[in-house]
């Protein structure tokens, strides 16, 4: 514990200096690491193969390994990641709304940051450059917990980021990273009120629900990913195919990837064998409802479970429903409030769609694996928040922020 309050020292000390540097500086600073990654590939995938070779030995599955895995084009679209949140508006020091009162004060809300973000996650290493540069470039130092199948991977990673930082004269203290991955270390993390002003924690239903329980620190959930998509009577077969394959089968170890295919009843006989051919193509397991088996008997027939599960595999749960309201309450029963999507060319229908389910992401005509970061434009994301309270969805510089209220006076006193 003596070495994690330490850590946490060093992270509000680091965390001072960050709030007040200058956005020019700190642009600078992300433009060298991005160099400083993409000159570091050969010593960063030397690593990564260690977690590798370990993670096939254990038995971890295709879908997780590719989680995992980094090659020299995911380093250099990590370098172009840092890159983009550069050539984002800093939003630290930005007066967001600002007012005079009946006294003839002047009143502003100022965005600032949060101080030290603890951030627990597990096998994409990706994600440890991503929170990195997220919360330097909004001023918040970061303790950085990821997991043990990514420990190399992780630590070059954070090697090369603080000599980049020192390099240019910043604090290296203002990333750090545990080199313990026990559990017990995890649980002091969760309980560093004095040092860390919010946790947020990425990866498994699992690890997320271990955070949400033992967390004394304020807690950001990023929820995991129970998608789904549904296919309307009123969709376009082709267009409701390649949605549904490249929604599943694209990535299925991610958390915007799609779990639950839904279909109108009116259309599933002509629509689900073009549809389930294509997905084992893809070699996507499929599991139906007893309308689906009637559809296609070589399906297997899915139980309760399937709805309830985020597979995060090449796995597809298929449900026929009567109209668009079944639909909305089976994702509103069983999904994780994450993304969901649906394909239709009735614009009522997409309406009602939109305003009833209850999600971060709603998607009309597109893919749920569009729900990131990078996609929406923020460089990178710091997670999903599947939360309503201070973030929700994507969460980028904006929602690595706080507020403050700055009040500009003439001598008054209140009466």
């Amino acid at each position: 514990m003596s070495s994690l309050i330490q850590m946490g020292k060093q992270a509000k000390a680091a965390s001072f200096i960050l709030g007040q540097a200058k956005t020019k500086a700190k642009n600078e600073a992300l433009q060298a690491l991005a160099t400083a990654l993409m000159a570091n590939t050969d010593i960063i995938l030397a690593a990564n193969e260690k977690d590798l070779a370990t993670a096939s030995d254990n038995g971890v599955r295709d879908a997780m390994l590719d989680r995992l895995r980094l090659t020299p084009e995911r380093i250099q679209d990590i370098a172009k990641a840092v890159k983009q949140v550069a050539a984002l508006a800093d939003p630290i020091g930005e007066v967001v709304h600002m007012w005079k009162n009946e006294a003839d004060l002047t009143i502003g809300k100022q965005r600032v940051p949060l101080g030290v973000i603890g951030i627990i996650y597990e096998s994409r290493p990706n994600v440890t450059v991503d929170a990195a540069v997220l919360c330097f470039k909004t001023g918040n130092a970061t303790i950085l917990r990821g997991g043990s199948e990514a420990f190399h991977s992780n630590l070059a990673l954070v090697k090369v980021i603080r000599e980049s930082l020192s390099a240019s004269d910043f604090p290296a203290d203002a990333v750090q990273i545990l080199e313990d991955t026990s559990r017990e270390t995890a649980q002091q993390l969760m309980k560093l009120n004095a040092y860390l002003d919010v946790l947020i924690p990425r990866g498994s239903a699992r690890l997320i629900q271990a955070v949400l329980e033992n967390a004394t620190v304020p807690v950001i959930e990023t929820g995991t990913g129970n998608c789904h998509v549904y296919i309307d009577k009123e969709a376009q077969q082709e267009m409701a195919t390649k949605i549904i394959v490249n929604a599943k089968a694209s990535r299925p170890s991610v958390c915007n990837a799609a779990e639950t295919l839904l279909i109108h009843e009116a259309v599933a006989g002509d629509f689900l064998p073009t549809i389930i051919a294509r997905l084992r193509a893809e070699n996507v397991e499929v599991r139906g409802d007893k309308h689906v088996v009637a559809i296609s008997p070589d399906v297997i027939l899915a139980t309760e479970l399937d709805w309830e599960t985020e597979y995060a595999d090449y796995i597809l749960a298929i449900k026929v429903v009567s109209d668009v309201d079944e639909a909305i309450h089976h994702i509103n029963t069983y999904g994780t409030k994450h993304s969901e999507a649906i394909v239709t060319d009735n614009y009522f229908t997409s309406q009602k769609f939109l305003q009833q389910v209850d999600a971060a992401a709603v998607y009309v005509n597109a893919s749920t694996r569009f729900t990131d970061g990078f996609e929406f434009g923020f460089g990178a994301e710091i997670g999903i928040s599947t939360q309503k309270l201070h973030a929700r969805g994507p969460m980028g510089l904006n929602e690595l922020t706080s507020t403050k209220y700055i009040i500009y006076g003439e001598g008054q006193i209140r009466e």
